[in-house]
């Protein structure tokens, strides 16, 4: 049975370390965080302290954020649009056609100088996801029904 955690400061503070490391992000997030049992993090208002959740039967709540494993920290697009706007590094600029790809779940060739690991990908001032960066290869982790065919 899925179970919740919710995060201390100090596992806290390691995940937005983590996020700092890999995006050179310095952010503050006044949220509560939460672990299951697959390593997805979801972040919610503090307000959930009020409620006793080891009662509930949960799977998820609030907003999924990331996932942190062996591999590092991978953002959702929801993440990454948090994260993405003070991120100094590890950041894809993609045109109208690579968009319209990433979009459809298709990986991307794409040379990127200085990236490592996962990146945040951009186009203008729009905040796509995560993807991760390997030898001029971007891994699409778009989930299929977040896909959309566009022509």
């Amino acid at each position: 049975m899925p179970e919740l955690k919710i995060l201390n400061n100090k596992e806290i503070k390691e995940i937005l370390e983590l996020i700092g490391r890999q995006w050179g992000a310095k952010i503050k997030l006044d949220y509560g965080f939460l672990k299951n049992n697959k390593n997805r993090i979801f972040i919610i208002s503090k307000d959930i302290s009020r409620i006793d959740i080891s009662k509930l039967r949960l799977n998820s709540v609030g907003m999924y954020f990331c996932e942190v494993d062996n591999a590092g920290i991978r953002l959702s697009i929801e993440g990454s649009q948090i994260v993405g706007p003070k991120a100094t590094k590890n950041i894809v600029e993609l045109n109208e056609e690579e968009t319209k790809k990433w979009f459809k779940g298709e990986d991307l060739e794409k040379q990127c100088q200085n990236c490592n690991g996962f990146v945040i990908l951009k186009n203008k001032n729009d905040f796509l996801g995560n993807g991760k960066y390997a030898n001029g290869r971007i891994l699409n982790y778009v989930g299929k029904t977040r896909r959309i065919n566009i022509t």
